[in-house]
């Protein structure tokens, strides 16, 4: 296979990257990203305006302009189901350029489709981290920290450990000596575990493998639902990114399936504070409605807790711990 060659902007870009330590811990990487003494910063992801996308109202290449002149955000979380030219440099140095003239950061590549990294078979396996390549590079061109895949697999609990963590392993370094990180979702199956996912990423153990904790997808299967809470706080020290999973809302602003101000509590007590990303899936609001009032309420518990960093003796990840016990 064939891969595009980097400009020299997209090489330093990459440098940069590297310099600016992504690979370690959360908590670490927390530190490095605090501006204006706000304890978390919004992001948009792409699934939020999968209908529109899919119905054709909306064209990939123009979705960081909607996230930032519609609605005010200014970091941008892509899925890969919506490109249009896949493998193509030119098609992404596009998106880069228009990314770039609007003031918008492109965070992660969310990645499906590609094939199991997990698979029983190891040619299948191989071919899966293979399958991955091309969405690295379109990561490096347009500044990506991560792309976000998935750790299926099949057989018993242990064997689908032992499995994803090897696919995982050769897809991280595949992505070390391009300076991205290869981070993982709760998505179904064993990976809606939390225990079971914390343990992948302990047995991968490569610098560049982390976690992207999401609020919602907590099902194991029709029959099996993982506390979302232990889960997250099982996923967290891990974190390269966190979703924040919406569905609807109450008259008050709180969203009615996830006590969110229980989740931003265990992630700050996790010393994470970089960007925390919208994913609207909800059905009842419109696509627009869903992410803004998602935001709003991001917002409004930022603040809460931006105040209270002020007050002396309240910024402590103990008392955040203390505060998310059951």
């Amino acid at each position: 296979m064939s891969h595009p060659a980097l400009t020299r902007r997209e090489s330093l870009a990459l440098l940069s990257i590297a310099a600016a330590s992504v690979v370690l811990p959360a908590g670490a990487i927390a530190r490095g990203l605090r501006r204006s003494e706000q304890v978390f910063r919004i992001s948009l992801a792409q699934w939020s305006l999968n209908r529109a996308l899919f119905g054709g109202r909306l064209d990939h290449l123009d979705f960081p302009k909607a996230a930032k002149q519609e609605f005010g955000i200014g970091a941008v979380e892509y899925v890969n189901q919506f490109w249009k030219k896949k493998a193509d440099p030119e098609y992404d140095r596009d998106l880069r350029k228009r990314c770039d003239d609007l003031g918008v950061g492109s965070l992660l590549i969310m990645c499906d489709g590609e094939g199991a990294l997990g698979d029983p078979d190891e040619s299948k396996r191989k071919q899966a981290v293979e399958n991955h390549r091309k969405w690295l590079d379109s990561a490096a061109i347009l500044g990506c920290h991560s792309i976000r895949v998935n750790a299926h697999s099949g057989g018993t609990y242990d064997e689908q450990r032992d499995r994803a963590a090897d696919g995982l392993r050769r897809l991280c370094e595949l992505a070390d000596p391009m300076g991205l990180n290869v981070i993982v979702e709760n998505h179904g199956g064993l990976s809606s575990n939390g225990a079971w996912l914390a343990a992948v990423m302990r047995q991968v153990g490569h610098k560049r493998v982390g976690t992207l904790p999401d609020f919602g997808n907590f099902r194991i299967s029709d029959k099996e639902t993982y506390d979302r809470y232990k889960g997250t706080e099982e996923l967290m020290p891990f974190a390269r990114g966190v979703s924040a999973k919406s569905y609807d809302f109450d008259p008050q602003g709180n969203e009615t399936t996830i006590d969110y101000r229980r989740m931003l509590r265990i992630v700050r007590a996790a010393g994470y504070s970089g960007f925390i990303g919208i994913e609207y899936e909800g059905g009842r609001l419109s696509e627009a409605e869903g992410i803004a009032a998602t935001k709003r309420l991001l917002e409004r518990i930022r603040d809460e807790f931006t105040a209270a960093a002020k007050q002396p003796g309240s910024d402590s990840p103990e008392q955040d711990k203390k505060e998310t016990t059951p």
